[in-house]
């Protein structure tokens, strides 16, 4: 009887250390877990800022910020949707002052850019970081922050986007709240989330 008693409190033991649960409960990712999907979160955030932001100066390039503009509008959701496949993961950008409303943050997302916004008002560096959602999903979120050349989509409207660009902008996207901003101000994140 005492070694079955035995046997079942190593068992037990076992079983609660493969959780890594913290004290609240949440799983937490091993630090060599957390490595490999940060730099997985890294590499597929930046392809998709490369394509992305090719193609977007190619189409400011040819047609200013409505040619720019409305490839947004048509091109960029299924290129990020294409990544995503191929990538075997999420890819999401989302802002809490969002362009599109398909894009407004869910809860964690909400979290961690009121986290980021927090960081960056004190003049510290906003980080890339992981976060478990469930046993089975795994986050990756890092900072997006605006550029100069995003200021003809993104800044003030009638200092840094024209009326008639934003008349356009207004129309594709009639609940925007993408504007305002001022470069090296934080746009967003990338939100991507791997099934474990």
């Amino acid at each position: 009887m005492k070694a079955l008693t035995s046997v079942a409190i190593l068992f037990m033991a076992l079983f609660l250390a493969q959780c890594k649960s913290d004290k609240s409960g949440e799983q937490q990712l091993t630090p060599d877990e957390e490595k490999v999907y940060l730099e997985k979160g890294k590499a597929i955030a930046e392809a998709t800022f490369t394509a992305l932001s090719g193609k977007l100066t190619k189409a400011m390039e040819d047609g200013g910020v409505a040619g720019a503009v409305q490839y947004c509008n048509v091109a960029a959701m299924p290129l990020v949707d294409s990544l995503s496949k191929a990538s075997n993961a999420t890819i999401r950008r989302t802002s809490q002052k969002p362009r599109n409303p398909l894009d407004a943050p869910s809860e964690w997302e909400t979290e961690i850019l009121t986290s980021f916004q927090q960081m960056t008002a004190k003049g510290e560096k906003a980080m890339p970081r992981m976060k478990m959602l469930d046993n089975n999903k795994v986050a990756f979120a890092a900072p997006i922050i605006l550029q100069p050349l995003c200021m003809k989509c993104h800044g003030t409207v009638g200092t840094d986007i024209a009326e008639a660009d934003y008349t356009i902008i207004k129309k594709l996207y009639p609940k925007d709240e993408a504007v305002g901003y001022k470069p090296g101000e934080l746009r967003g994140i990338w939100s991507i989330v791997f099934e474990k």
